[in-house]
């Protein structure tokens, strides 16, 4: 079983405004709510390429009943611990740019972390488990390093896609691959890129401090792959840019997807930049269909 893990999910408030303008009444056009978290994106992709998951984490109030009873409407499994406070809203604002406005979610007490832990506890060296996402108050900022020595000690191979400096703490435990954007990759190493060769040294290096595969992310100049063995990237495929929220969680999901059936880690690549493209061409999440759709548009590249 896959298991997801979202500490701070949130109600996705889509809105549509176009010219917006500061400083006076806008009207929306279109508004869509989705339940949102990039772990509980990654479990509605796997659902629609027909994969189960679990969703693991916090809700709380009637945002987070909402997101429960969407995930259920979707028949999604979650095993979510109740804590006191609301879920977020994050609003995602379109208009000739694309604007987020993330809130800030419940404090998460300690007794609720230890009901996580205990949670994690029960799952096998046969499952897997995606960390992702920001941490909430109340938490410390070595929450997932925390997590992840709880199900290491039953050898649960896991992935993880967070974009803080916690990331080194986690490298050294192994995690199947790892999915820095460019910006991130940059911001964790203190450097500036200016071409794609530029990021393969801090791929490789990512590798040698303990990931097993590095996914990096680079918007209009396509995606890399960095395992043990090779670098390899694929283009961006052609289509109308429509929504960048979800499309980096979409790729991890499609990398899982695969990955979790065959370990094969230049597949899983093709998978992930199939769904990670199929969500920034829609309105929501990648239905399946559309997903393997652009699989076979996929060229992967073998550069190093």
């Amino acid at each position: 079983m896959i298991y997801t893990v979202t500490l701070n999910p949130a109600i996705d408030y889509v809105i549509r405004v176009p010219e917006f303008k500061t400083d006076q009444l806008n009207k929306t056009t279109e508004e869509f709510k989705f339940p949102g978290g990039k772990g509980i994106n990654v479990s509605r992709i796997l659902k629609n390429l027909k994969t189960d998951s679990v969703n693991l984490g916090y809700v709380g109030g009637f945002t987070g009943q909402f997101i429960s009873d969407s995930l259920a409407k979707e028949e999604l499994r979650t095993d979510f611990i109740d804590v006191p406070g609301d879920t977020r809203i994050n609003i995602k604002l379109k208009s000739d740019v694309e604007t987020e406005i993330n809130g800030q979610g419940p404090v998460i007490s300690s007794e609720a972390l230890t009901q996580l832990k205990s949670q994690l506890a029960k799952v096998t060296k046969n499952d897997l488990v995606v960390f992702s996402g920001s941490i909430p108050k109340g938490l410390p900022a070595d929450v997932y390093v925390e997590l992840i020595k709880e199900i290491k000690k039953n050898d649960v191979p896991f992935v993880v896609d967070i974009s803080s400096d916690s990331l080194f703490d986690i490298l050294p435990y192994g995690p199947e691959f790892i999915k820095p954007n460019h910006h991130e990759l940059a911001d964790l190493f203190n450097v500036t890129f200016n071409s794609v060769a530029d990021m393969i040294p801090y791929g490789r290096k990512l590798i040698e401090m303990g990931s097993k595969n590095v996914l990096i992310s680079m918007g209009g100049d396509g995606a890399l792959l960095v395992t043990q063995d090779a670098v390899y990237q694929a283009p961006v495929l052609k289509g109308q840019l429509k929504n960048s929220v979800g499309a980096g969680d979409s790729m991890v999901a499609g990398f899982v997807n695969e990955y979790a059936k065959t370990r094969n880690s230049v597949d899983a690549f093709k998978y992930g930049v199939a769904a990670g493209s199929a969500t920034a061409f829609s309105d929501d999440l990648a239905t399946g269909d559309y997903i393997l759709e652009l699989v076979d548009k996929v060229v992967i590249n073998k550069i190093n």
